[in-house]
């Protein structure tokens, strides 16, 4: 992925100067291509441990091909434009496109393939696609508006929000299905408390009534008057 994205700043280099985009534009791509080789170095040293001579070996010669062959494509294609020959000039920008879109896409073969985001740094996602969208607004305030610019740009900030959805499908979903069937355990379990409390509240009814009971039942046998007492009897005798 670092090397295609090393490889697309050479075509939008050569396209965004000959063109005459403003110098910010310009310099975009050289730096694209610098920090994506650093990068690849570092992939290089600390993933597949290869030593620091080896690593400078095989970067330096690299960057230097690639900076001298974006140089000889400007001179080029300048000439070509002052032909009248625009079709190479097209086909920079369409290979830019193409390389920056086959490096994002590079993240879309491993969602598929993994079936999640892990691994994928949306910060880094979110600073790439800014940069995409601050290009485009670059372009707008050309003073003659690039359509192949805003489709090299465009490309690239499409794929980059499909990631943050992708990220939404696999991370966000989940997550929202958690918080839902946590609140239903909560919600279960207040009614299992509620029912709990009715069940010692009628529990506490019937004990009191059995005391209630036992109080009217002793009354009657152990506080006796002596008017009950002569009734009992009288009743005794009758019978």
């Amino acid at each position: 992925m670092m090397l295609l994205w090393a490889l697309a700043g050479i075509p939008l280099g050569v396209y965004n100067v000959v063109e005459g985009f403003n110098i910010a534009l310009q310099i975009q791509p050289q730096i694209l291509t610098l920090l994506s080789l650093i990068t690849w170095a570092q992939c290089k040293h600390y993933g597949y441990e290869w030593p620091w001579q080896k690593t400078i070996g095989a970067v330096l010669p690299v960057a230097l091909l690639m900076g001298g062959l974006d140089a000889g494509l400007v001179v080029s294609m300048k000439k070509a434009q002052e032909s009248g020959v625009e079709w190479p000039v097209t086909f920079m920008a369409v290979l830019a496109a193409v390389l920056l879109c086959a490096g994002v896409g590079r993240h879309y073969w491993d969602i598929w393939k993994m079936r999640t985001v892990r691994g994928i740094s949306f910060l880094f996602v979110g600073i790439d696609a800014l940069g995409d969208l601050t290009s485009l607004i670059s372009i707008f305030f050309q003073p003659d508006l690039d359509i192949l610019g805003m489709v090299i740009y465009g490309s690239e900030l499409a794929l980059w929000i499909g990631v943050f959805a992708c990220g939404g499908y696999y991370n966000f979903r989940p997550w929202l299905g958690k918080v839902k069937r946590n609140r239903g355990r909560n919600e279960e379990g207040e009614r299992g408390e509620d029912c709990h409390e009715a069940e010692e509240a009628r529990s506490t009814a019937l004990q009191e009534a059995n005391l209630e009971r036992r109080s009217s039942a002793s009354s009657s046998t152990v506080f006796r008057t002596a008017s009950s007492v002569r009734d009992q009897g009288d009743s005794h005798g009758q019978s």
